[in-house]
């Protein structure tokens, strides 16, 4: 089989490099051409390097190409992979820093809270420009996975105002079943069976099977809490299993600001983050690590680039849905995934509009959602706050109504439960200053945000977070590198 795959934001090097080589597990796809995009032609080159050598090592016919001109990337192209982050590291600092001007403490800050939104603002507007892109200069009929976050939010403007055909990929719901599957003594994940459904970050296993046997609320609370490790990490998760009955595919760090209980409060927070990793709840953790990954790639390049001088080994596909996407599509091998699309009767008790993410098939004929499921009244409660926030912020980024934005945040769960509404108007004007250079749909607004936050006489304060833990150097980097390896 020959086609195109485009992959944009692909200076992501770690994660293209990872949907490189799955992809190339599939013998059918030695002759795929691999177009790669990027803005920064630094790490253009770089990740070329890195996938070169793969190719060569392996003796393949694939080719790589790479260029900042995204309309060549995109020519041609059957599929196209997004992994952006707009904005960079820099306006991510701004999507953690100043709403901890305001009390509102984010572990990761990029699907809903304060930092979130305003990521989805920052991306909507270059995602409609790659939609625009592919209707144009793409192969007709043209998928779009995306993997980039504010999933829900960039795949809802893809689909609602980009008109191309999208789905929204993460990794949650496999990482999940992973620990449920060790908490119940599994040998392997697939011993367990289960239905997921919910939306991006907030998806629900609301039935589990291990071997074919029903596994209930009480055993799974017990084998959690039994569990040396989970016991310390997830104690949030393992709380909201206990209120609502179902376990959440998301981490203790990111569903800890998708809820108002948990981080409303600094003593609160403590109580219930583990500070054994970034993901566990740290205040801007994800923050923290990305900047640490981009240091360490960066010095550590010659590393990356002979590491890559490996056979290609199927047996070592990650569980990264595009893959195996691409192959059910092409060869009519089925495969069973979760998904994120628009609802459309899908999920029963959510909004029809919403984006969703549950379980479908893939063959030749396309994605097939598995209609008809509905939720623990809890789990859709919880869900629909957080699409109410998603629909406001996708339609403030398409209109540049700052107003709108506004009251999309003031709705956010965590935003309301700690800051006032006169808070949020001071803070949003703010973050939309600061990141102005990213935000052309609210260029008309920011000369009087400007003038209001001149004015402005609610105080904020300077405050790292009640977690916060500082980047850590190469040489400390290197030293617990080290340390871990000689531990094994």
């Amino acid at each position: 089989m020959s086609f195109k795959i485009a992959i944009i934001g692909a200076g992501s090097v770690g994660f293209t490099k990872k949907l490189f080589t799955d992809i190339l597990c599939v013998p059918e796809f030695r002759d795929v051409e691999f177009a790669l995009t990027d803005l920064s032609e630094r790490n253009l080159q770089m990740i070329k390097s890195i996938l070169d050598r793969v190719v060569e090592f392996n003796k393949l016919p694939t080719k790589v190409t790479a260029t900042t001109d995204r309309r060549a990337a995109l020519e041609g192209a059957r599929y196209i992979i997004s992994c952006v982050r707009v904005g960079g590291l820099e306006a991510y600092a701004d999507d953690i820093r100043i709403p901890l001007k305001y009390g509102i403490d984010q572990c990761v800050g990029d699907t809903i809270c304060a930092g979130g939104i305003l990521y989805g603002q920052r991306n909507i507007p270059v995602i409609l420009d790659f939609c625009k892109d592919i209707l144009e200069v793409a192969e007709p009929g043209a998928k779009f996975l995306n993997y980039a976050n504010p999933m829900a939010m960039n795949t809802w403007a893809a689909i609602e105002y980009g008109k191309v055909d999208t789905v929204g990929l993460c990794h949650g719901v496999q990482h999940g079943a992973d620990q449920i599957a060790e908490v119940l003594g599994a040998k392997s994940r697939t011993e367990l069976d289960y239905i997921c459904s919910g939306i991006n970050h907030q998806t629900w296993f609301i039935d589990l099977r291990l071997n074919g046997r029903k596994i209930g609320k009480d055993e799974l609370v017990a084998a959690f809490e039994a569990h040396p490790v989970y016991s310390q990490q997830e104690k949030l998760r393992i709380d909201v299993l206990k209120r609502f009955g179902v376990y959440s595919t998301e981490s203790n760090g990111h569903l800890s600001e998708y809820l108002p209980w948990y981080r409303k409060r600094p003593d609160e927070i403590t109580r219930w983050i583990d500070m054994s990793d970034w993901i566990h709840g740290e205040t801007g953790g994800y923050l923290r690590y990305s900047t640490e990954t981009r240091n360490w790639f960066e010095t550590e390049f010659p590393q990356f680039l002979e590491s890559a001088a490996r056979p290609i080994d199927p047996a070592k596909r990650s569980n990264e849905h595009a893959s195996h996407i691409l192959e059910a599509l092409e060869t009519n091998r089925v495969y069973r995934g979760h998904f994120n699309v628009k609802n459309n009767g899908v999920v029963t008790n959510l909004p029809q509009d919403a984006i969703i993410e549950s379980p479908g098939f893939v063959d030749r004929f396309g994605i097939n959602m598995a209609a008809g499921i509905t939720l623990p009244e809890a789990c859709a409660a919880t869900c629909t706050s957080s699409i109410n926030v998603q629909r406001m912020s996708v339609h403030a980024a398409i209109s540049g109504d700052i107003d709108l934005l506004k009251l999309a945040v003031l709705h956010d769960p965590l935003v309301g439960a700690v800051s006032t509404p006169e808070e949020v108007w001071q803070m949003v004007d703010e973050m939309v200053v600061a990141q102005a250079r990213w935000l052309p749909q609210y260029a008309d607004a920011v000369p009087a945000a400007k003038e209001r936050l001149s004015k402005s006489r609610i105080k904020t304060r300077e405050w790292a977070g009640a977690a916060r833990r500082d980047v850590r150097s190469i040489e400390e980097l290197r030293a617990e590198k080290t340390a871990l390896k000689q531990a094994v």
